[in-house]
C-alpha cells in the first residue's frame, strides 16, 4: 500500500458497469465483500527505517491520513477506471480540487483560458482569488473555438472547460480544445460533474485532466463533500500529491466510502434521471410560461448534435428554462413565484441528487459575480435550473406548474 494515490492501467477487459461495482484496493485480512472504511489519523509502521522509507517515497505504505488512506484510494481508484486514466487524486471538494490543481500547474505569470460560462464559484477562484498571486486569466465564449484560439498566449499553460456548462448547458468541443492546447504547449481540463462519466469520457477525446465534484452525482443522494482530479499518473504522483500534502485539502475516508458506494450505481441513476430530464424539457418547452429551455438533449439546443456524440447519445439530467417577462426586475419575481410555489422540489442549490433540485442561479451560484460577468454567463434574473432527480415526471410536472401557471408579478 502507498501514500500515492491509486492508478491504474486504463486498459482492461471489464465493461465500466463492471469497473464502478468491482474496482477498489485489495481486501483486508477479513475478506469483506462492501469495501472497507478505514477511519484513522495514523498508520503504525514496521520500523523506523521502514517509516523513513514511507516518508521518502522510497517505500509504498501509508503514513499519514493526509496524505493517503486505503478506502480513499479505493475511491481513486475506481473513478480513474471509470475516466479511462491512469490515476486520480482526491480532495474535500470540487473547488478544493480546482485550487489544487492550479496550485499544482500554474505560477506567477503563467495564463489560463477559461469558458466564461462556467460555474460561478470557479469564475471567481481563478479570475479573482488566483489573479491575487499573479495568475493570468481569460474568459471566452464556451462554444465558439476561435475564441479559445485567440485567446492563446506564449505564457498559457492550462484550457480549462466545463460540459455540459452550470447552469446554462453548454456544450464545447472537447477535441478541438485539446488540439488547441496541445499545439500551444498547453493542458485542457474538463470538469465533468454534469455528465460524469457514466455519459461521457473527456480523455477520449483529448482531454488531458478530468474533475470532478463528486458531491454532484457520484455520490448521487447528497449526502457528503468530496472532489478529484483524473489525470495521468506523472501529474498526479509529481504535481498534484505534493500540493495535497502540503495544502492538506484531503478527502475525509468516510466521505470517500460513501462516494465509492454511490459510483456502483451511477451509470443507472444517470440514464433514469436523464431520461426524466428529457421528458421535462420537452414539457417545458411548450410550455407558454417558459421563454427558453436550455438543454442538451433538445434537438433545438444549439450543440445538440456535438453532445449527443460526445454524451454517449444522452443529454443528461440537468436543464435550464428562463421565464417570460418583461424585464429583469419582472423576471426575477416571476422566477421567485414559481420557486415559492412549490411543494414537493426541492428549493436547493445542490445538483446531483436524487430528489430533484430546483435553483435560481442568478442570486445563489452565481450571486458573488457582477453583473456585467454573469451577464457574460447568460445568467438571467429569469433564470431557473433543475437538477432532475427520480420522483415521477408527472409529480415534477405539476409541481413546477403550480407557480409557471400563477398571473404573472
Amino acid at each position: 500500500m502507498s501514500d500515492q494515490p491509486s492508478g491504474r492501467s486504463p486498459s482492461s477487459s471489464f465493461h465500466r458497469d463492471t469497473l464502478a461495482v468491482r474496482e477498489a484496493s485489495e481486501r483486508s485480512q477479513y475478506g469483506e465483500n462492501s469495501e472497507a472504511l478505514f477511519l484513522t489519523s495514523g498508520f503504525v509502521q514496521p520500523s523506523a527505517e521502514a517509516a523513513a522509507r514511507r516518508f521518502a517515497g522510497d517505500e509504498e505504505g501509508y503514513t499519514y491520513g493526509r496524505y493517503g488512506n486505503p478506502t480513499v484510494a479505493s475511491f481513486e481508484q475506481r473513478l480513474a477506471a471509470l475516466e479511462g486514466s491512469e490515476a486520480c487524486i482526491s480532495s474535500a471538494s470540487g473547488m478544493s480540487a480546482i485550487l489544487m490543481m492550479c496550485m499544482g500547474l500554474l505560477k506567477a505569470g503563467d495564463h489560463v483560458i477559461c469558458s466564461q460560462s462556467m460555474f460561478g464559484s470557479t469564475i471567481k477562484l481563478i479570475g479573482t482569488d488566483l489573479a491575487k498571486f499573479g495568475v493570468l486569466s481569460s474568459f471566452v465564449s464556451q462554444t465558439d473555438v476561435n475564441a479559445w484560439r485567440a485567446a492563446i498566449q506564449p505564457s498559457t499553460r492550462l484550457l480549462f472547460a466545463e460540459t455540459p456548462t452550470n447552469p446554462l448547458t453548454d456544450v464545447c468541443d472537447i477535441r478541438a480544445l485539446a488540439d488547441i492546447a496541445h499545439n500551444a504547449g498547453a493542458l485542457l481540463c474538463v470538469d465533468n460533474c454534469f455528465a460524469t462519466p457514466a455519459l461521457q469520457r473527456p480523455m477520449d477525446f483529448g482531454a488531458d485532466l478530468v474533475m470532478h465534484s463528486g458531491t454532484k452525482y457520484l455520490d448521487g443522494q447528497g449526502r457528503v463533500m468530496a472532489g478529484a482530479l483524473c489525470a495521468s499518473q506523472d501529474l498526479v504522483t509529481k504535481t498534484f500529491l505534493p500540493v495535497l500534502k502540503s495544502a492538506g485539502m484531503t478527502l475525509s475516508p468516510f466521505n470517500a466510502w460513501v462516494v465509492l458506494k454511490g459510483l456502483e450505481t451511477l451509470d443507472i441513476r444517470m440514464r433514469a434521471q436523464s431520461a426524466r430530464a428529457l421528458g421535462l424539457a420537452n414539457w417545458l418547452e411548450a410550455h407558454p410560461a417558459v421563454a427558453r429551455i436550455f438543454y442538451p438533449g433538445l434537438a433545438s439546443h444549439p450543440q445538440h448534435a456535438l453532445a449527443m456524440a460526445q454524451q454517449s447519445g444522452c443529454g443528461g439530467a440537468v436543464l435550464s428554462f428562463e421565464v417570460k417577462a418583461n424585464d429583469s426586475q419582472q423576471a426575477r419575481a416571476r422566477a421567485f413565484q414559481v420557486l415559492d410555489a412549490m411543494q414537493l422540489l426541492s428549493l436547493s442549490t445542490n445538483l446531483g441528487d436524487t430528489k430533484t433540485l430546483v435553483a435560481h442561479p442568478a442570486s445563489t451560484s452565481h450571486g458573488r459575480l457582477t453583473e456585467a460577468q454573469r451577464q457574460a454567463a447568460g445568467v438571467s434574473q429569469g433564470l431557473i435550473r433543475v437538477a432532475v432527480g427520480l420522483e415521477h415526471l408527472d409529480d415534477i410536472t405539476t409541481d413546477l406548474d403550480r407557480g409557471l401557471s400563477l398571473p404573472g408579478t
